[in-house]
């Protein structure tokens, strides 16, 4: 018979067991309750990302691609310039502007020669005449008879960016036709002096290899657009005798366009001209002439009829002031007197002996 001790510990275990079965009941009610009220409730839905159309042409994003299609584009456009100088042969560039002919390339690649001559990108010679030159923009346009299959796209190089990717097309040293280098715009608005008492502005600097032969040759963008015309290099600056690499210049192709089209429609690109023969003053000059000035242009000589010569310019006058320009290392006669056009009435401001003038005058016309 059990004691009392036992049936006690029986009751506990009989409620025990009773009581869990209940939990588990209530708790799968209530877990089933939960499922249901989840499966009735609407869930938020993310929209898809959007799709998009890959392209699996790998090859056509490569910038290799992209430097061969710019340069199929304007390689038959480009020609080497050939011609013989003081019995001498010389060489450069240019790149085709026209249909008709018409070949954009440097002064200085047909300067004094006797014979010119180019050879198309297909290797064919054709005689070639000068149309016209503009020293100052360092261009010339030449004319070749017969039409061209193609002619370059000229782009806007007011649009250029320091470290834009641009391709230089050219023979360097007349030899190795149609060569093609690439690197990028590493500046744009570069001045260089000429040493011939102006300065060539608003220069393209770029570190794609140009040499001698190039001269003349097109700068072009990844879209095959012409963006310059290549037209030196500079190894060493001032009296430094480091070498330089990677320092090429090119005109603009908005200021080679404008100079391109009025000798094509005129023969020549008229510039504004006073009519003298003149000598740049330094402080260097200055000291050794004892001149009263630091900074200006000596007029060596007045040519007869000229708009100076009207107005009552003198040899020995000293030009300090084009208007309210003080000529000077940054601003030289010739870029100052440029920045007008023939025609423009502009004040002269000089030193004669001890005095100081002010003449208006009426600018000339130059070819």
């Amino acid at each position: 018979m059990p004691t009392r001790r036992n049936l006690s510990i029986l009751v506990i275990g009989i409620i025990a067991g009773f009581s869990a079965l209940i939990g588990t009941f209530a708790g799968g009610v209530f877990v089933l309750s939960y499922l249901q009220r989840v499966e009735s409730t609407p869930t938020a839905v993310i929209p898809p990302a959007p799709t998009r159309q890959i392209n699996l042409d790998l090859q056509a994003t490569t910038p290799e691609k992209t430097i061969i299609d710019a340069v199929e584009e304007i390689g038959p456009a480009v020609v080497t310039v050939i011609g013989v100088n003081r019995g001498r042969p010389v060489s450069g560039s240019g790149i085709v502007v026209s249909s008709q002919g018409y070949i954009l390339t440097n002064n200085h690649v047909v300067e004094d020669t006797s014979r010119i001559a180019v050879i198309r990108a297909d290797g064919t010679e054709v005689p070639a005449e000068i149309i016209g030159t503009d020293k100052y923009s360092d261009l010339a346009i030449l004319q070749s008879p017969g039409e061209f299959p193609t002619s370059a796209n000229l782009g806007n190089s007011d649009a250029l960016k320091p470290g834009e990717t641009v391709i230089a097309i050219g023979s360097p040293l007349g030899d190795f036709l149609n060569t093609v280098t690439v690197g990028v715009v590493s500046a744009t608005g570069r001045s260089i002096d000429t040493g011939n008492g102006f300065l060539m502005e608003d220069l393209i600097q770029t570190d794609a290899a140009i040499n001698q032969g190039n001269s003349g040759g097109p700068l072009v963008n990844l879209y095959g657009d012409v963006i310059g015309i290549n037209t030196l290099i500079v190894r060493r600056s001032g009296f430094s005798s480091t070498i330089a690499e990677g320092l090429g210049f090119a005109i603009p192709i908005n200021t080679a366009k404008l100079v391109a089209e009025q000798i094509i429609e005129n023969g020549y690109f008229a510039r504004p001209n006073l009519g003298i023969r003149w000598q740049s003053i330094t402080p260097r000059v200055s000291r050794a002439y004892n001149l009263p000035v630091q900074w200006g242009t000596y007029i060596s000589d007045v040519f007869p009829g000229s708009p100076a010569a009207r107005s009552g310019l003198n040899e020995g006058d000293i030009i300090t002031h084009i208007d309210e320009i003080a000529l000077d290392q940054d601003h030289t006669y010739i870029n100052t007197l440029f920045s007008h056009q023939p025609g423009d009435e502009v004040t002269i401001k000089l030193v004669r002996g001890r005095e100081e003038l002010a003449i208006n005058l009426i600018l000339g016309e130059s070819r």
